[in-house]
C-alpha cells in the first residue's frame, strides 16, 4: 500500500478510536489538538517523535500549564465571548495564553517531552475553551486513547509482518 494511503488510514483510525470514546461517553475528549498527534503519530510510526512518553507527557505538560495560567490571570473569561477590543477580559486571556505556552514550551523541554501539538493544547485551556480540572483529565484520557491505539495498530502490524514471513519462508 502506498504510503500516504497507509497514513492517512493511520491518522484516521486513530481520530475515530478518539471520536467513538467521546461519543460514546457524551464527554468532551475529542479537541482540535489531537489531530495534529494523530498525524505525528501516523507519519512517524516508529520514531522519537510518536514515543508515548512525549507525545502524553506533552500534552499532560501543556494541560498543567493551561491551568495554571487560566486560574491565575483569566478566570471565569472564555475565548468564545465577544471581547470588547482592547478589553481587560480580552488582555487577561491574551495574557493567559502566553504564560501557558512559555510554560507549557519551558517544561517540554525541560522533561524532555517535546511534541509540538501539545502547544496547541495548552491554549485551548489557557484561553477558557476547556478550562476545568475535569476537562484537563479528559483532555490527557483522549490522549492516552489516541496512544493506546496507535500502540495496537504498531503490535497488529508487527504480527502480521511476523505471520507473512514464517508463512512465506
Amino acid at each position: 500500500m502506498d504510503d500516504r494511503v497507509g497514513t492517512t488510514i493511520h491518522a484516521g483510525f486513530l481520530v475515530t478510536v478518539t471520536a467513538a470514546v467521546a461519543w460514546l461517553s457524551g464527554l468532551p475528549m475529542l479537541f482540535p489538538s489531537l489531530g495534529p498527534s494523530a498525524f505525528v503519530l501516523a507519519m512517524f510510526p516508529r520514531s522519537e517523535a510518536s514515543n508515548a512518553r512525549r507525545v502524553i507527557g506533552g500534552h499532560t505538560i501543556g494541560v498543567v500549564a493551561g491551568l495554571l495560567a487560566y486560574a491565575l490571570l483569566a478566570g471565569g473569561v472564555t475565548m468564545t465571548n465577544a471581547l470588547e477590543p482592547g478589553s481587560v477580559e480580552g488582555l487577561r486571556l491574551a495574557a493567559s495564553g502566553v504564560l501557558a505556552m512559555v510554560l507549557t514550551v519551558a517544561g517540554m523541554l525541560w522533561a524532555r517531552a517535546r511534541h509540538p501539538p501539545a502547544c496547541a493544547t495548552t491554549l485551548i485551556v489557557s484561553l477558557g475553551l476547556l478550562p476545568t480540572l475535569l476537562e484537563g483529565v479528559l483532555i490527557v484520557g483522549a490522549v492516552v486513547v489516541l496512544v493506546s491505539a496507535h500502540r495496537a495498530l504498531m503490535i497488529g502490524e508487527r504480527a502480521s509482518r511476523s505471520y507473512r514471513e514464517r508463512t512465506e519462508s
